[in-house]
């Protein structure tokens, strides 16, 4: 595991870049500016998710203009660190990075996306992953 002290750059990657990985990417933004951060999907995605919208809305991120990209659309060189949200995307990262000295790491996180029922119900089960990553966040990077 590369030591926090030595991470100036970190993608999260997921299956798509709409939920998971921006909420990821924003929060660690906000959180500590100074490391440079993306986020991509094995897949694009859809346009931004409402919900993850009004979630960060919540915490005073703006994430409306996010446009989804999969990891094949980034421009950028390598990253000190890849965290992956998704079974998919860690068997992939881990693939697509085999001749590259990265460090990936694993943070299964649930999909609210698959959760069913009234508004109310989508926003809680949003804004426990959003809490979720954040005390992640907070623990992996923490100085």
């Amino acid at each position: 595991m590369v030591d926090q002290t030595d991470i100036q750059s970190v993608l999260f990657l997921c299956t798509f870049n709409a939920v998971r990985s921006v909420m990821a990417e924003a929060l660690l933004k906000s959180t500590y500016g100074k490391i440079y951060t993306q986020s991509a999907g094995v897949h694009a995605g859809e346009d931004a998710d409402i919900f993850v919208t009004a979630v960060l809305k919540d915490v005073g991120i703006d994430v409306s203009t996010h446009e989804p990209r999969a990891l094949r659309e980034l421009d950028e060189g390598s990253f000190d660190l890849i965290i992956t949200l998704s079974e998919e995307a860690y068997s992939y990262a881990i693939q697509e990075t085999r001749t590259e000295s990265v460090d990936i790491e694993f943070w299964p996180t649930y999909d609210a996306t698959q959760t069913k029922g009234a508004r109310a119900t989508k926003i809680a089960a949003y804004s426990e992953v959003r809490d979720q990553l954040l005390a992640k966040i907070k623990d992996r990077f923490a100085k």
